[in-house]
């Protein structure tokens, strides 16, 4: 089981990212991390039909967790739009 620190770390690191997306009308939740370090996270608002979420979740949201914390091995969201 994961513990609600490691949880409480990637909010923080999504923390940073949420104005940038709610300035569009998006968002961003976490929905679970998995016992091998998999956090599955949702778009919420715009970024769930923006062409740009792609985009957005490999330089911002991707990068920023996995620097944020090292212990997190993948990072899914499970609505992400197709391009």
């Amino acid at each position: 089981m994961v513990d609600q620190e490691l949880k409480n770390k990637i909010e923080c690191a999504l923390d940073e990212l949420r104005p940038f997306l709610e300035e569009d009308g998006g968002g961003i939740s976490l929905l679970d991390v998995t016992d091998d370090m998999v956090a599955k996270l949702e778009f919420l608002g715009a970024c769930k039909s923006c062409s740009m979420s792609t985009s957005t979740f490999k330089s911002g949201v991707e990068m920023t967790i996995l620097k944020s914390v090292p212990a997190i091995k993948k990072v899914e969201v499970i609505n992400m739009p197709v391009s």
